[in-house]
């Protein structure tokens, strides 16, 4: 679903009864100048102002008792962080995204508190390949992030961190390796999510509250603060869950029943994989024992089938406790396409919403009733070339999709007239206090402060003028006035771009497009107003305006300009102004050159 961004607004009239502008919301990311482009749109946006929060144990389950800040004397959230995608970029060779990697739904409780582990903003920054390539040899997925989910959270792949090495089980890989949701699923909290000893929250199978929220096939019991698979009838595609490092989608379990045709009904991808308890052609492991490895994992691997031999099946050591306890259907004579839907790698070439002249996708496995089944999200290896991972700066240039959280000016719902009361919501940054005010004209300038209010967990605030409503004619204006403390998503501070050019000082080539980001030093006198308040307008060499503008600090100012090929060259002067005052002009604090 596409959805607009948000504009910063600024003058908010009514006329008589003729109330003005709706609320809207978003559910996903919308970029002016990539709106069909899933790379950048399909990142889920719409609790980006909103702080992550997390339950510990069943009891504040159970009351709605969510902390925001935590602590168990190893991973520490001692001030708040905003959920999920902060930031999201776009070059011609690849995609960027900054995310906390903390979850939008409430985290946890996980083992009823007894679980070593609690989450923490990793401040994590991804580059993602834009047109992926597929090479002869695979990679094997190693331990840890492998990709990013929708909602900014990391994506491990099928594995726990321990295998079999012919005595015992050990941490690291191996040829035996152990299946996490099968060994670790009792550490998982409702949407099928922990952490590990790092504060990396992240999922190993079905990521089902990302699913819901995205308005896959899962329905939520909000009572229970439960997930489920939807009993009704599979009626659309599955959304994109995911991006994996090799630049190709994950998408939930739901794909046409045919490969290359959208018209062909939807219906759930069946795994190519079964357990090998002697179906279909696969050795009974219970019988034999488990003296040789499946031919999938020889192949990736590229050892010879009995190159160790794993645990005999028993109550200690049951049947699919290792992901080589399965096998692939199609080394037993099963053909993909006719038999089941997804390969090795747990994917296909095929035609879905967002790219309906093909891709390479994966998808997520899952049985009828909901239950993730091997291989959960992806198999022992990349289909492509996992070229994609943590970065620590942009090497390229790069446009600017989406920032989030604090970034984000506030967006005023339509007024309501209560009797001879106005009463005003909006949406804005949770832990920011906003100040709206009243006149009966744009020119004038005895703006009335109607009053304050300070956005909560909801995401909403509200304000009411007395006696607004006997007015002929009625405008109104928010501000930001301050933002409470946070824990960045950028490991610099802010969530801004970490290349961005200084102002004064910083120059650029006119025609550069718009990911020209500056970071505007403001003058200390007139005296600077507080912190947290965004500036209205921000403009370069008289006409180009600023976008995207935020205050990290309070003698900062950070916006995105569009630089023009027929730009002035030269020294340029930067206008800042903010409602209420004052107004900054810097002469010559910026250089356009040829």
């Amino acid at each position: 679903m596409k959805t607009p961004s948000f504009p910063r607004p600024k003058f908010r009239p009514f006329a008589s009864l003729a109330l003005l502008l709706a609320l809207v919301t978003t559910s996903r990311l919308s970029a002016a100048d990539s709106s069909a482009d899933p790379h950048v749109t399909s990142w889920l946006t719409a609790y980006s102002t909103r702080y992550a929060r997390i339950y510990t144990n069943d009891t504040m389950k159970a009351a709605g008792d969510a902390l925001s800040t935590w602590s168990n004397g190893s991973e520490t959230q001692s001030a708040p962080a905003y959920a999920g995608v902060q930031a999201v970029y776009s070059s011609t060779n690849a995609f960027y995204i900054r995310t906390t990697g903390l979850a939008s739904h409430i985290m946890g409780p996980w083992m009823n508190g007894n679980f070593p582990n609690l989450p923490e903003n990793k401040k994590a920054f991804w580059r993602f390949p834009l047109v992926p390539s597929v090479p002869d040899a695979k990679t094997l997925t190693p331990g840890g992030t492998i990709g990013l989910f929708a909602d900014g959270v990391a994506m491990y792949d099928s594995r726990d961190a321990f295998s079999w090495n012919g005595t015992t089980e050990v941490m690291g890989p191996g040829y035996w390796n152990r299946d996490a949701f099968v060994n670790e699923g009792v550490s998982f909290d409702s949407a099928f999510a922990h952490q590990d000893q790092s504060g990396t929250h992240h999922y190993h199978a079905s990521p089902v509250a990302v699913r819901y929220q995205l308005g896959d096939h899962v329905d939520f019991d909000p009572a229970a603060d439960t997930y489920s698979e939807s009993t009704n009838a599979v009626t659309r595609h599955s959304p994109i869950l995911a991006w994996v490092g090799d630049g190709y989608p994950l998408y939930g379990p739901y794909g046409y029943s045919s490969a290359s045709n959208s018209a062909s009904g939807v219906r759930r991808m069946i795994s190519g994989y079964v357990l090998r308890n002697g179906q279909s052609g696969t050795s009974n492991l219970t019988v034999v024992g488990r003296g040789t490895l499946p031919q999938w994992a020889v192949r990736l691997y590229s050892v010879a089938s009995n190159v160790l031999a794993g645990p005999n099946v028993s109550t200690t050591y049951p049947l699919g406790r290792y992901m080589e306890d399965n096998d692939y259907l199609g080394d037993h004579g099963y053909t993909q396409g006719v038999d089941f839907d997804l390969d090795v790698y747990n994917g296909r070439w095929c035609v879905t919403p967002e790219f309906p002249n093909g891709t390479y996708a994966y998808f997520v496995s899952i049985n009828t009733d909901g239950t993730p089944v091997f291989p959960y999200n992806i198999g022992r290896a990349y289909y492509g070339d996992p070229s994609g991972g943590s970065v620590s700066s942009f090497t390229e240039t790069v446009a600017t999709n989406f920032l989030g959280g604090p970034n984000i000016a506030a967006s005023l719902g339509q007024p309501v007239i209560s009797g001879n009361d106005v009463v005003l919501t909006w949406s804005g940054v949770e832990g920011g206090t906003y100040v709206v005010q009243a006149e009966q004209s744009l020119t004038a300038s005895n703006w009335l402060t109607m009053g304050s209010n300070t956005v909560g967990s909801a995401g909403v605030a509200a304000a009411t003028e007395t006696n607004g409503a006997a007015a002929t004619t009625r405008f109104y204006r928010l501000e930001r006035a301050s933002l409470a403390n946070y824990d960045p998503v950028d490991a610099n501070g802010g969530g801004t771009v970490t290349n961005s050019l200084p102002a004064p000082g910083g120059s650029v080539s006119r025609g550069s497009g718009t990911n020209v980001t500056i970071t505007i030093t403001l003058p200390s006198n007139p005296p600077q107003p507080p912190a947290g308040l965004v500036p209205s307008t921000v403009t370069l060499a008289g006409t180009i305006k600023g976008t995207s503008l935020s205050r990290p600090t309070q003698g900062t100012v950070v916006a995105s300009f569009a630089i023009p090929a027929n730009a002035p060259t030269g020294a340029q002067e930067i206008v800042i102004e903010f409602n209420p005052a004052p107004t900054y002009t810097m002469t010559g604090a910026f250089t356009i050159n040829p």
